[in-house]
């Protein structure tokens, strides 16, 4: 591929008359990526299951994400530094963002250490000690090559006191300061464009997510980014953060909704003015017999479809989706076969995919809330 050492654009396209919904597309050195969109996670170079072609050529993914933390601790930087960067490591020529490592270090609570220098934390794989800092976690991204990167924060859990959110939020955009400044002291290792997004952070707070918005906008990046949601707060409350947050951000740049979520999440999220989002549920319930479908969510695992002959989901059109039956799926979801979770897999990220790529054609055609009202209450339901 011939890449150009070009900066991140983003072009709103066309905007929903009754929501603040919105299609673009966000142009990187690996490509474009049309808005709405959903990113599957491929958390160590991989996403679960799924092999790059299929991600490609069946699924149809614009762009995956990658863990610095994972990736850090293993293969480790050496690795992808000789590999040229975990777009030839891993073979995906699209693009491909990476969040900082503050979740997974986050989620390590009872091994990890925060302090005005960086995060210390302990391997899960080894116990080995390591410090994350925010220059340091600007290294790293670099030497993984991502074309999107994340800087450096606190997830602060749910619930938590006022004190300890304003006290992170501070730290939080005290190490965005210093990750922008070491970005821009630094240059891309392998020739193309690396873009930083900043991330919002303020619990539930709407005074200090109104604080943190103003704060990321300030910063004048090519994107942001909102954080620390979906981590077990009530839904109203994350759309509340989500609708007070997109309300201050620029409308001319990308948003990022960190982690989220649920198909109704998604399309509630994109009503609010999000253009970007993430979540490892599609694989994970893939992998436990969940299935997403256009007519409801499906447990195969379930006696009801153990006969059940007729296609997954022939609303998809996606060769998986309409070639295997629920009851072939049911048999090697229960006898565990590996296959089981491919096709699982397959399916729940096509569906994903085709969910935000109808939102974009709704947006288009301008009858994107009255579809989106109908569409949660069908996502929703239980088969």
């Amino acid at each position: 591929m011939n890449l150009i050492f070009a900066s991140m654009q983003f072009r709103i396209l066309s905007k929903d008359p009754q929501s603040r919904a919105r299609t673009g597309v966000v142009s990187t050195s690996h490509g474009d990526i049309p808005t709405p969109i959903f990113m599957p996670v491929g958390t160590a170079g991989s996403v679960k299951a799924v092999h790059q072609r299929e991600l490609q050529e069946d699924i149809d993914a614009k762009i995956i994400l990658g863990n610095t933390y994972h990736l850090y601790l293993r293969p480790g930087l050496d690795v992808l530094r000789k590999a040229g960067g975990l777009h030839k490591f891993n073979g995906w020529q699209r693009p491909i963002l990476t969040d900082s490592g503050g979740y997974q270090v986050y989620s390590l609570s009872e091994n990890r250490k925060i302090k005005d220098e960086g995060v210390t934390f302990k391997s899960h794989i080894d116990g080995s000690t390591h410090l994350f800092s925010p220059e340091g976690v600007m290294d790293i991204q670099r030497t993984i090559g991502a074309d999107i990167i994340m800087a450096l924060d606190e997830c602060t859990p749910y619930p938590c006191e006022y004190d300890y959110a304003r006290r992170s939020l501070k730290i939080t955009h005290d190490w965005l300061k210093r990750c922008v400044k070491h970005f821009h002291s630094t240059s891309p290792l392998y020739g193309y464009k690396q873009t930083l997004f900043p991330i919002v952070q303020g619990s539930v707070y709407p005074d200090l997510r109104k604080q943190s918005a103003e704060f990321i906008a300030e910063q004048n990046l090519e994107g942001n980014a909102i954080g620390g949601l979906s981590v077990g707060e009530p839904h109203e409350d994350m759309y509340a953060m989500t609708e007070l947050v997109c309300g201050i951000l620029p409308l001319e740049k990308p948003r990022y909704l960190m982690g989220v979520g649920t198909p109704e999440n998604i399309l509630e999220s994109i009503a609010l003015g999000v253009d970007m989002f993430d979540c490892v549920m599609p694989t994970r319930n893939a992998r436990n017999g969940m299935l997403f479908t256009t007519e409801g969510i499906i447990n195969i695992r379930n006696e009801k479809w153990k006969e059940d002959l007729s296609p997954l989901d022939t609303g998809l059109g996606g060769h998986v989706s309409t070639f295997y039956s629920k009851a072939y799926l049911r048999h090697l979801i229960i006898s565990k076969e590996i296959l089981g979770a491919q096709i699982a897999s397959i399916h729940n990220l096509t569906f994903y995919l085709w969910l935000v790529k109808q939102a974009r054609q709704k947006i288009e055609e301008g009858v994107f809330a009255e579809w989106k009202n109908k569409m949660v209450k069908v996502v929703s339901q239980r088969m």
